[in-house]
């Protein structure tokens, strides 16, 4: 038996992703969607893990919301509700391999930002907090990258990474209501879809588990050096230049 390079790829990379969202609290988007997209495409892996994330990240999500400060993450969640649409129709109608180099290029740029030192340390004023949600919200709807934009506004707040992930989650659940929909009326809910997710999902799954673990042992210090190496991986090996790696 012959195994599918391109879908051994798309497994593995399940299975750090879910590793790396189980443990920070964001991430998952930045490993899988643009790695899964250049096997799959964009316009699958987006929605694939949209729902894979959604239906496993339940039993995290109760006590995350328990936890997170609403009255910072509704600006926020707010911002991001409303640009949501945009990135769903950038999705849908932006050429599958210039959203890909896109995608890498935006994870480059985080990387650059956070590993510069540079953090919004003022004041987390309505204006401000509304445009990075929108920001957040525009590369939700079309790569399910809504974190990077708001890990790099929140860890500069010197907030305790614990503190930081709960609200990722609160964050991320009200925003895949919004690209839930979004995708929905699109009709991105494809057979090819549904295959993929329940391929992947149960590598993912694993990760998850194993990533939550490792976080109650895990030092501040060491939950932001996890986040730029994910960011910095993710980004570089979704370049198109590396399509030989999966047998494309």
């Amino acid at each position: 038996m012959v195994l599918d390079p391109t879908l051994v790829w798309a497994f593995l990379t399940a299975l750090v992703a879910g590793v790396t969202r189980g443990f920070s609290g964001f991430g998952g988007a930045l490993i899988f969607v643009p790695l899964v997209s250049a096997a799959y495409g964009p316009r699958v892996a987006a929605p694939s893990l949209m729902v894979i994330d959604t239906l496993l990240t339940l039993p995290f999500l109760v006590p995350a919301l328990r936890a997170c400060i609403w009255r910072q993450v509704a600006p926020l969640a707010a911002g991001a509700v409303v640009a949501v649409p945009a990135g769903v129709w950038v999705l849908a109608h932006l050429d599958p391999m210039l959203l890909r180099w896109a995608l890498a290029l935006l994870g480059l740029s985080l990387l650059v930002l956070l590993v510069s030192g540079w953090r919004h340390t003022g004041r987390h004023n309505l204006p401000t907090t509304l445009a990075v949600g929108a920001v957040a919200g525009f590369c939700g709807g079309a790569a399910q990258m809504s974190g990077p934009a708001v890990v790099a506004y929140w860890l500069g707040s010197g907030q305790p990474s614990a503190l930081v992930r709960a609200n990722l989650f609160g964050f991320f659940a009200l925003v895949t209501l919004a690209s839930g929909t979004a995708y929905a009326l699109g009709g991105m809910f494809t057979a090819e879809v549904g295959r993929l997710t329940l391929l992947l999902g149960p590598a993912y799954a694993v990760g998850l588990y194993a990533g939550a673990r490792a976080f109650r042992g895990a030092s501040d210090r060491h939950y932001r050096i996890a986040a730029y190496w994910v960011i910095a991986a993710a980004a570089l090996l979704s370049l198109p230049l590396f399509d030989t790696l999966i047998g494309r």
